[in-house]
C-alpha cells in the first residue's frame, strides 16, 4: 500500500471507528449456569465413601466455618455438610442424627426424579417434548380438553402443567386415598395453558415417576438402582404409591453423605468415575432457568439461586443440596422446621466467603 492510498484510507477508518462508538451497546445475553471443570484423573470419587480434609487444605477459612457453626446453633438443623474439591471439609450432626441416618428428603426427591428422567432421555426412552397423556394409553382422564392433551413432559418438569393443583396436605391426603395417584393428578381440570405459568405441583413430579416407569418398562426404583444409585454408591429407602410406584414428589430417605453425591454428580457435568451417568446437556438444562418464579427461577426440578452463583434441591423443613460450580462446592443440610432463608443466610454469610 503506497502513501497516497494510506492517506485515503485513514479518514475512512476514523469514520468507521466513530460510527462504531456511537452504536448502542449490544444487549447482554443470559449466561448459562456455570459448570465445574470436567473431571480428570485427580478427581476424588466418593463411591465407596467420602474422604475428609481440613478446610485450609482445600482453600477454605476454617475460622469462618467455626463462626458458621456457632450461628447455626439453635436453628433446628439435623446435619450440615460441606464438600470442597471433592473432600468433606466440614461435617456436623446434631444428636440423635449421625452419618448413618437416612433422612426424609421430602421434595429433594424431585431432583433425583429429574436426574432419572434425564437418564431416560439420554437412553432415548422418552423426550421432554412427549405428550404426558401418551404414556397412559389405556386410561381415560376426566376434564379432558385440548390444553390437557397438549401437556408435555417438559411442562411437568418445569411445574407448568396448567393443571388446577393446589399444593398442600389436602392434595397429598387425596392422593394417599386414591387407588391410582397418576390418575388422580391427571383427572384434575386445567387452570391455564401448559407452559404459561409456574405452579408448584408435587403431584406432577409423581406423574414423572409413573411416566419413567412406563417408558423404561421397569419399576422406577429398579431403573434408579441400575442407572443412578448403584453407580454412585447411594443407599436409599423409597416410599411407594398404592400401585407400588416410587413417589416422585417426596418419599426418598437418604443419608446426607449420599445427598452430597447427587450434587457432586452435577458438579462434574453428570460424569462419575469415567462413566457419563447423565449427559452434560441434561445437567445444563436442569440447572438452567426454564421458567420464571417469584424467586430466582426454576429448572428441571431444581431451584436456581443466581445471587449465590448456584442452584439447589430443596425439601420441606430445610432439606437442601446446594451446588456452587465456580467454587467447586456442595452444601447439604437436613433439618426439621428450618426455613431455607436461614440456610441460605448461612451459605451467603459464612460458607461462600470462607471459600473465596
Amino acid at each position: 500500500m503506497n502513501l497516497h492510498t494510506r492517506s485515503l484510507m485513514l479518514p475512512i477508518l476514523l469514520a468507521l471507528l466513530l460510527l462504531a462508538a456511537c452504536q448502542p451497546a449490544a444487549t447482554a445475553l443470559p449466561q448459562p449456569t456455570p459448570l465445574a471443570s470436567p473431571a480428570d484423573q485427580s478427581t476424588p470419587w466418593p463411591t465407596a465413601g467420602w474422604t475428609s480434609a481440613s478446610p485450609e487444605s482445600q482453600g477454605m477459612d476454617g475460622a469462618r466455618l467455626d463462626e458458621m457453626l456457632t450461628a447455626a446453633e439453635g436453628l433446628g438443623l439435623h446435619s450440615l455438610l460441606i464438600v470442597r474439591h471433592g473432600l468433606i471439609v466440614s461435617e456436623t450432626y446434631y444428636p440423635p442424627f449421625t452419618t448413618e441416618t437416612r433422612h426424609d428428603m421430602y421434595s429433594v426427591t424431585k431432583s433425583f426424579i429429574s436426574t432419572l428422567v434425564g437418564i431416560a432421555v439420554d437412553q432415548e426412552l422418552l423426550s421432554v417434548d412427549d405428550l404426558a397423556l401418551g404414556f397412559f394409553p389405556a386410561q381415560t382422564f376426566a376434564n379432558l380438553d385440548p390444553r390437557k392433551q397438549a401437556m408435555t413432559v417438559d411442562n411437568l418438569l418445569t411445574m407448568s402443567s396448567g393443571l388446577n393443583w393446589v399444593e398442600g396436605d389436602p392434595a397429598y391426603s387425596a392422593m394417599y386415598r386414591s387407588p391410582d395417584w397418576s390418575q388422580y393428578v391427571l383427572d384434575l381440570p386445567m387452570a391455564t395453558d401448559p407452559g404459561s405459568r409456574f405452579v408448584y405441583c408435587s403431584g406432577c413430579s409423581h406423574v414423572l415417576s409413573a411416566i419413567l416407569q412406563a417408558a423404561s418398562g421397569e419399576n422406577t426404583r429398579d431403573f434408579a438402582q441400575e442407572n443412578l444409585f448403584d453407580p454412585l454408591g447411594i443407599q436409599v429407602e423409597w416410599e411407594t404409591d398404592s400401585q407400588g410406584i416410587p413417589i416422585g414428589g417426596w418419599g426418598l430417605q437418604v443419608t446426607p453423605r449420599d445427598m452430597a453425591k447427587l450434587g457432586y454428580l452435577y458438579l462434574h457435568q453428570g460424569m462419575w468415575e469415567g462413566r457419563q451417568i447423565v449427559s452434560s446437556e441434561w445437567v445444563q438444562s436442569a440447572a438452567q432457568k426454564q421458567i420464571e418464579t417469584d424467586g430466582g427461577g426454576y429448572g428441571y426440578q431444581w431451584w436456581l439461586n443466581p445471587d449465590l452463583g448456584g442452584y439447589s434441591a430443596q425439601g420441606r423443613y430445610g432439606q437442601t443440596i446446594f451446588v456452587q460450580p465456580e467454587l467447586d462446592l456442595v452444601v447439604v443440610t437436613t433439618a426439621h422446621a428450618v426455613s431455607h432463608d436461614q440456610i441460605f443466610a448461612l451459605i451467603e454469610e459464612y460458607i461462600l466467603p470462607a471459600a473465596q
